[in-house]
């Protein structure tokens, strides 16, 4: 697929297809249009086949004064300015009303557009992104391949400057490129993505992009390194685990790290999960995948920072090598943990790669990543990722370009009232806190491991791929999160 972004009049411009926005009521119709063609659309509102509610389509062939041979008009839902949410939901349904057309080439018209608090680079950007999340489709295991697109290329009209927004355009493309990866990663079955096949992605990605570098720590190395925590997890499988560092240098200077829980299927151990959805278990390596995902995203873009990203790649089963509840396993850092719930391994693989990040190369900041808790999923829904942080800036960066992206966030307590539930008679800490505020507690865990280290943790149980039905799959999350505060972070603004 091709994109573009032109400051062309839409009179003028030649494509198979022509995307209007059109608001509730349809009264207020683009004076970039002429007069001819706001006539016809004119007729049909009138006549009640438009009405501008949200979704809404109407394909008009030939219309008047225009060059384009179809016109596709879609209803914003509101009078007034979009809210985020509502523009990239507006992008995606004309995307795939296009895409049902025999359209080869389409544009959408973005100059008569408002987004609340948005500018017209913003609307460039997000909305390349979402016209490219739109067309993904994984059909890699399907015999019968789903038929060519007949659509070839996206135009965005749009009134910013062409040096900036060919910027913007680029930008949204990347975010969408990290979004493809990370959502083929997800979907991807668990027989054919285990640990080694997440290495063989970074080595993959290392040859693609000349300033990334790959080091892989296998099971048996990081069993000497002292993480216990992981090897405990890891061990349970005949796949064996493997920790996966990239380092991307494009600034001088301590990095920003990215530490992603990679359990490509979590049985849950000998703490069995039930058998029902279970093969969503394959979506337990949602952080891993969308560390990777902003990784690419970061590579194409070649941003001016110094960024390293550690993976904690492991299959949580329960054969004879499994942990089991009671053990107690000795850290990286040198804290020992109970383990009283082998379902609860997500903060064992992570906390060991939280210490190792942090005494390997001393980073200014850490974001963690994990498909952690069903409590998350609980307090939050599938809107919004659990945002937990040690300091204040750090996670209102991170808060602000979940805004800006329509990935949002939602702040989350990490008050020490909650640690208490993590006490252990035996040991340092336990791996589980109770009943109350499961999503909480496990950030707790892994705040003892980044005292000295500014860290965020970003709890995606809800938001990493779609339940069941034929919508089932993996979303991209936080992809879109992660880069743009990247990027903000790249241009000195978080």
């Amino acid at each position: 697929m091709e994109y573009a972004v032109s400051g062309k009049a839409a009179a003028k411009l030649k494509v198979d297809c022509l995307v209007v926005p059109l608001s509730k009521g349809a009264t207020d119709l683009p004076v970039t249009l002429p007069e001819a063609t706001r006539e016809l659309i004119a007729v049909y509102v009138k006549d009640g086949d438009f009405s501008g509610k949200k979704q809404e389509t109407l394909l008009l062939h030939n219309p008047p004064a225009l060059t384009a041979r179809r016109l596709l008009l879609v209803g914003t839902g509101v009078e007034n300015g979009l809210s985020v949410q509502a523009f990239l939901q507006l992008a995606t349904t004309a995307a795939r009303a296009v895409a049902a057309t025999g359209a080869s080439s389409a544009a959408l018209l973005l100059t008569d557009l408002a987004v609340k608090d948005q500018d017209a680079l913003w609307l460039v950007r997000e909305g390349s992104r979402a016209l490219a999340d739109a067309q993904y489709r994984f059909d890699e295991y399907r015999s019968e391949k789903a038929p060519a697109k007949r659509l070839k290329q996206w135009t965005l009209l749009s009134t910013a400057s062409p040096a900036a927004a060919r910027k913007a355009l680029n930008e949204g493309l990347a975010i969408a490129a990290g979004m493809a990866l990370a959502k083929d990663l997800g979907n991807r079955p668990p027989n054919d993505c285990y640990p080694a096949y997440l290495s063989t992605v970074a080595k993959d990605l290392a040859k693609q992009y000349p300033a990334l570098k790959v080091r892989i720590i296998s099971e048996q190395q990081a069993e000497k390194l002292g993480m216990g925590a992981f090897c405990a997890v890891a061990r349970g499988s005949e796949r064996e685990g493997q920790i996966i560092v990239l380092e991307y240098q494009g600034a001088k200077g301590a990095p920003i790290a990215l530490v992603g829980k990679g359990i490509t299927f979590d049985t849950g151990g000998i703490s069995l999960k039930p058998g029902a959805g279970m093969d969503e278990m394959k979506y337990d390596m949602g952080g891993a995948a969308s560390v990777f995902g902003t990784i690419k995203a970061v590579c194409e873009l070649g941003l001016p920072i110094n960024l390293v990203a550690v993976i904690a790649a492991a299959e949580n089963m329960p054969d004879g090598r499994a942990s089991r509840p009671g053990d107690i396993v000795k850290t990286l850092s040198g804290q020992t943990v109970e383990i009283l719930n082998t379902d609860a391994e997500g903060r064992l693989v992570l906390c060991d790669a939280l210490t190792y990040v942090q005494q390997k190369y001393k980073p200014q900041t850490v974001i963690d990543i994990a498909t952690l808790t069903g409590a998350c999923v609980v307090a939050l829904g599938s809107h919004a990722q659990a945002v937990y942080a040690n300091d204040a800036e750090l996670a209102q960066a991170l808060l602000v370009a979940g805004d800006e992206t329509g990935d949002r966030g939602w702040p989350m307590p990490l008050w020490d009232d909650y640690q208490e539930q993590l006490d252990s008679p035996f040991a340092d800490i336990a791996n589980i806190g109770g009943p109350k505020g499961g999503s909480i507690t496990a950030a707790c865990f892994l705040a003892r491991f980044t005292k000295e280290v500014n860290w965020a943790h970003l709890d995606i149980a809800g938001t990493a791929w779609i339940s069941g039905g034929k919508q089932k799959g993996a979303t991209g999350r936080p992809v879109p999160l992660l880069s743009r505060y990247l990027i903000n972070l790249a241009a000195g603004k978080a």
